[in-house]
């Protein structure tokens, strides 16, 4: 299978609600992350986290669909050719 490049971009809106379960999902899928940075917004009760991952296309969908499905959680993925 074909691997590519992605970079995960999502928004927790309120991440007191989200963050435990978002981790536990990006914990799932270790093997494929290469890095990642948190930035807390405190003043907007938000959080944007940025997370690069190598893996094919359905590692990458799979675990980008179940990050965005959280409630609270907003997911846009940038991915290679």
């Amino acid at each position: 299978m074909d691997e590519r490049v992605a970079v995960i971009g999502a928004i927790l809106e309120d991440p007191t609600r989200s963050q435990s379960q978002f981790n536990r999902i990006v914990a799932e899928y270790h093997d494929l992350v290469r890095g990642r940075m948190g930035l807390p917004l405190n003043d907007k009760c938000m959080s944007v986290i940025s997370i690069t991952v190598v893996g094919t296309m359905d590692q990458i969908n799979t675990m980008t669909g179940r990050l965005g499905n959280l409630e609270g959680v907003t997911v846009k993925t940038a991915i290679s050719r």
